[in-house]
């Protein structure tokens, strides 16, 4: 494949993560903030952990929205979001009668594929927090 070819297969993928992750952020901030709403107050009492846990939630839902839009942390928001739909999916599944956990499910998919696509993001972020060791000690 010659250089150009690459090259234009890279901007196309790009493209499309972008396309991808302003898809999930407006998701996210639309799903969020409806948790702050009184609509879904009986499927948090039915999961019986309390209300902490839906306004939890909507911050975690919109603060990976936000970080799905900043290019260095949308690897990492991401994968956060893979982690809430994780746990989405398992009470869709095993805490609420009359679950569906096709959505988040869904959801848990799209945001690994962005992880995945911009694990070079969570690698640079990782780097830049661990702690340098000197020479001298």
């Amino acid at each position: 494949m010659s250089e150009q070819r690459v090259s234009s297969v890279r901007t196309v993928g790009n493209v499309v993560l972008w396309i991808a992750r302003i898809a999930l952020a407006a998701y996210f901030v639309y799903s969020g903030q409806l948790l702050f709403g009184d609509g879904v107050i009986g499927k948090f009492e039915e999961i019986g952990v309390g209300q902490w846990l839906r306004y939890f939630t909507g911050v975690l839902e919109i603060a990976g929205a936000i970080g799905l839009l900043i290019p260095r942390l949308c690897g990492l928001a991401a994968l956060g979001l893979v982690g809430v739909m994780a746990g989405a999916v398992t009470t869709e599944l095993f805490l609420v009668a009359k679950g569906g956990p096709e959505l988040p499910a869904g959801l848990l998919v799209a945001c690994l594929v962005v992880a995945f696509f911009r694990r070079d993001t969570i690698i640079a972020l990782a780097k830049s927090l661990r702690p340098s060791v000197s020479a001298s000690s």
